[in-house]
């Protein structure tokens, strides 16, 4: 009876005994991670109107699963094959998915999300007031706003420092497990199926993004009253940001299962046992013996110029990665008036792909060209420096700010003489939080139809909407008073928005090209017992330096560009206004910046390999293989 259920337990084994299936489920492990990841940032902008975030906070709140991440990446070199791999991925793949869902968690914790409307609150038109101390006071509304704040930042911060420990193993263990089982022969191809199914994570992120955002945020609370008056192109409508987030964690957690059913260990062609036969003899090291002799490996490193050359090179650029991926939809967004769910549906569709392709490309060059290590610097230089010039004219496809009263812009009387817009609604009274954007007859845009000085509206009779605000004291044409209309001023450069993505695609494309060179070059720089561990070290290296402090420091200089923030209660919450033109140089200067000094890194790479006679830079890259 015991050998008949020992060989049961085999056979049911055996069918995860399978190379080919684990590369698949580690193929759709990683699309929904990369998935999640670009699922969360395409959220940004929703984020921050939610919650009223800056820039630096939402690039902060992102980047803190690098955080987690970073702490353990080091020791991945360490454990290897001293442990089941397959089930610390599972592990892993399960702690991320609920990391995903406790992200979700702020939209059920805090109240349903509310914004200044003349239907819910009369005070948002101009009603003359004496008690004028009555717009700097704090209700209880504004007390719980700032409470929901803190809230969402202590479950996100755990959240993402969660996710980052639950990603340590995926990638590594989970290509060195291939690489064991799938023969020296099957496993590039194995990899590069997994990295080319994975790829696409990022992509279907961002249209996940474009569909959850046309959802409305409070759809499991129906406010039928309130949804009348908004439309996706309002500037203070929130899509359902955590709807998605619970569909990243089911996948997250559907991928992860599969993973306890693999053995630790599969049949290996000969080659590869008796290399797990040599391993198996030399005497294991201890975790102890790991820590100390870390350092001299760790100096041993960094002291050599083709590594830290080449990494810190690759840091400048992934600064630039993390810059778009994160912001590039809050600038299409405040560049051109484009609703976030049509700037995912771009990203998603046209400017990742381009990426991936690039990437793909770049593989197939190294594959099939006789470029030599000692080339590798000048084609990726070239590629860079390409890809940067093609960024140059994206500096002027865009538009200035459109004329704010009391922001950017004040009344001239017929003196000459500026005079502030808070003068013709000073009776008003304006709650400093109001925020309903209007657009005046006089094609000035303002904050309320409160600070646009209107005293009344009229409503469409067959949608309901409000069709226009009336008598409106700062909207004159001489002695009579003007009229405004719901919504932001119309963009005057919206039709930049197509070329602008094609054209920051192509330079993607382009800049991708010089990826997988540049990253064969490093392994190919280190000696062979210890290439595991310079990927540990490269990794943690590009988290400290690029992915983790990038996002912050690209959100402080949006930050340094706004014009107008909100306050409730002392506290700043969200902006509300940019200058354009700054917005556009400091964002997209910034990453020239970080490329030129790519440039600069590779050029020095370039330099130097021709002074030296290691690692056999002149012969083709496929005969070191």
């Amino acid at each position: 009876m015991e050998i008949h259920k020992e060989k049961n337990k085999t056979k049911s084994n055996s069918r995860f005994s399978n190379i080919k299936l684990f590369v698949l489920c580690q193929s759709l492990l990683q699309f929904s991670q990369l998935l999640h990841s670009t699922y969360l940032k395409s959220c940004i902008t929703t984020l921050e109107k939610r919650f009223g975030l800056s820039s630096q906070s939402s690039g902060t709140i992102t980047s803190l699963n690098e955080v987690g991440n970073s702490l353990l990446i080091v020791f991945v070199s360490y454990f290897g094959r001293r442990v089941h791999r397959p089930r610390l991925i599972g592990l892993g793949g399960l702690l991320m998915s609920i990391s995903a869902m406790m992200l979700a968690l702020p939209h059920f914790l805090s109240q349903p999300y509310t914004y200044n409307s003349v239907l819910l609150e009369k005070k948002e038109l101009c009603i003359p007031r004496t008690n004028f101390s009555e717009t700097s006071t704090c209700g209880q509304q504004d007390y719980q706003q700032l409470t929901d704040t803190n809230i969402m930042w202590k479950i996100m911060t755990i959240a993402q420092l969660l996710f980052g420990i639950g990603s340590v193993p995926i990638q590594p263990f989970g290509i060195s497990y291939v690489d064991d089982f799938a023969g020296p022969r099957n496993a590039p191809l194995y990899i590069a199926v997994l990295f080319a199914v994975s790829v696409f994570g990022p992509a279907f992120g961002f249209l996940l993004g474009s569909v959850m955002l046309k959802i409305y945020v409070n759809i499991d609370k129906p406010e039928p009253s309130s949804l009348l008056e908004l439309k996706l192109s309002d500037q203070r409508w929130v899509g359902a940001w955590w709807l998605g987030l619970l569909v990243s964690s089911g996948c997250l957690a559907l991928t992860s299962l599969p993973y306890f059913a693999f053995p630790r260990e599969m049949q290996a062609s000969k080659a590869e046992v008796d290399i797990f036969t040599e391993d198996s003899e030399k005497p294991n090291m201890t975790l102890l013996e790991f820590l100390k002799m870390f350092p001299r490996l760790f100096v041993k490193l960094l002291v050599s110029p083709f590594f830290l050359l080449l990494v810190l090179a690759q840091c400048s650029f992934s600064s630039v990665i993390a810059a778009l991926s994160t912001f590039l939809n809050k600038f299409l967004e405040c560049q051109y008036h484009a609703p976030a769910s049509y700037t995912s549906l771009l990203i998603g569709t046209m400017n990742l792909p381009a990426v991936a392709i690039g990437m793909l490309l770049g593989g197939v060059i190294m594959k099939y060209s006789n470029m030599s290590l000692k080339a590798i610097p000048r084609f990726s230089l070239a590629m860079i420096l390409i890809s940067t010039l093609l960024c140059v004219p994206i500096f002027f496809m865009g538009c200035a700010t459109q004329r704010i009263a009391s922001v950017n812009w004040n009344i001239t009387d017929h003196f000459g003489e500026e005079r502030s817009f808070n003068m013709c609604n000073l009776n008003c009274s304006c709650p400093s939080t109001a925020f309903n954007p209007v657009c005046g007859t006089n094609d000035i845009e303002y904050i309320s139809p409160c600070h646009a000085g209107c005293t009344n509206f009229t409503m469409d009779p067959l949608n309901l909407k409000i069709q226009v605000y009336t008598n409106c004291s700062c909207v004159r044409d001489g002695d009579i008073l003007g009229s405004t209309y719901p919504g932001a001023c119309s963009n005057s450069c919206s039709h930049y928005l197509l070329p602008f993505i094609i054209l920051i695609s192509v330079a993607g494309l382009i800049a991708s090209l010089s990826h997988n060179p540049v990253y064969m070059m490093v392994l190919r720089t280190v000696p062979n017992d210890e290439k595991s561990f310079a990927i540990g070290i490269q990794f943690l290296i590009m988290r400290l330096l690029a992915w983790l402090p990038a996002p912050a420091l690209f959100g402080l200089a949006i930050d340094s560009t706004c014009l107008r923030w909100k306050w409730i209660c002392g506290n700043k919450q969200g902006c509300t206004y940019y200058d354009n033109d700054l917005l556009r140089n400091r964002y997209l200067g910034l990453q020239v910046a970080y490329k030129v000094m790519g440039i600069l890194l590779l050029a020095l790479v370039g330099w130097k390999v021709k002074r030296t006679g290691e690692y056999r830079l002149e012969v083709p890259f496929k005969e070191l293989l």
